[in-house]
Parts: structure tokens; C-alpha cells; sequence
């Protein structure tokens, strides 16, 4: 993939919130939606910030246009839940931002997201960790599920 998946998940929370402005018939308000959108907000941010955290202290490298580049098999903290928690991260702000505006598009945008990432992103990065790694990066996988 040539576009970092940040860039991606920025795009679609530009696309959702777009969809809110520009198709207001398709757009839905309900009772505790703007706090389900603050509680998927916190959630990703937490795991962002504490995923970034894991592979800085472990002085691997956090680009993922360049998974050939690591160095240390990060399998810690959210990574024992989950092996991309930095991309799950990027799901549940997108479901911040499709709960905050009530904008149905991001019935759309987030999946899409998911569909794109597994497929550009994380499969090549499973094999170029694979690579890397071997049978500690395979048994890791066979134990941890890819998103949740």
C-alpha cells in the first residue's frame, strides 16, 4: 500500500462527514448517540496512543508502508487482544465520527475501511512479518484474531 493507512481513515471520516451534509435525509439521530460517539472516540484514541506507545518503547518502527523494517514482534498489551489494535483504533474513530454527525454513510465508510485495510494493508504486513519472523510471528497469529 502507497497511502498510510492515517491518511486513509482521515479520508473516510471526511467521507462520512460529508455524507451528513450533503445527504441529510440519510442521516439519523437517537437517544445516547453522542455518548456511544464519545465512548468509541476514547476507545480509539486509548488504543492509538497506548499501540504508537508499545512499538516506541520496544524501538521497532510504527510505519506501516514498511513492515519489512521491524525489528521486534510487538505482542503486549492491546496486541495480546488483538494483532492490529492501532487499525481497530482507526475503525472505532470512524464510528465516533458516523455516531457523532448521524450521518448513515458511515454504515458504509467503516466497513469499507476494514474491507481495504485487511486486503492492502495488514495481509501484505502478515506476510512480511512472516518473513521476518517465522513460526513466533505464525504460532502469534494462530492465537490472536486479526481484528477483534
Amino acid at each position: 500500500m502507497k497511502i498510510p493507512p492515517p491518511l486513509i481513515a482521515l479520508a473516510g471520516a471526511g467521507a462520512i462527514y460529508a455524507g451528513g451534509l450533503w445527504l441529510p435525509f440519510a442521516t439519523l439521530q437517537l437517544p445516547g448517540q453522542r455518548i456511544a460517539a464519545l465512548v468509541c472516540l476514547i476507545a480509539g484514541l486509548v488504543l492509538e496512543l497506548h499501540s504508537v506507545a508499545a512499538f516506541v518503547l520496544r524501538k521497532t518502527t510504527i510505519t506501516p508502508l514498511k513492515p519489512e523494517r521491524a525489528s521486534v514482534l510487538v505482542t503486549r498489551g492491546f496486541y495480546r487482544l488483538t494483532r492490529n489494535p492501532m487499525y481497530l483504533g482507526m475503525a472505532l474513530l470512524l464510528a465516533a465520527v458516523t455516531l457523532w454527525t448521524g450521518s448513515l454513510t458511515g454504515l458504509l465508510i467503516v466497513p469499507l475501511f476494514i474491507a481495504v485495510l485487511t486486503e492492502l494493508q495488514i495481509k501484505p504486513e502478515e506476510a512480511a512479518l512472516e518473513q521476518i519472523f517465522g513460526d513466533t510471528y505464525t504460532l502469534y497469529k494462530a492465537s490472536v484474531r486479526r481484528w477483534i
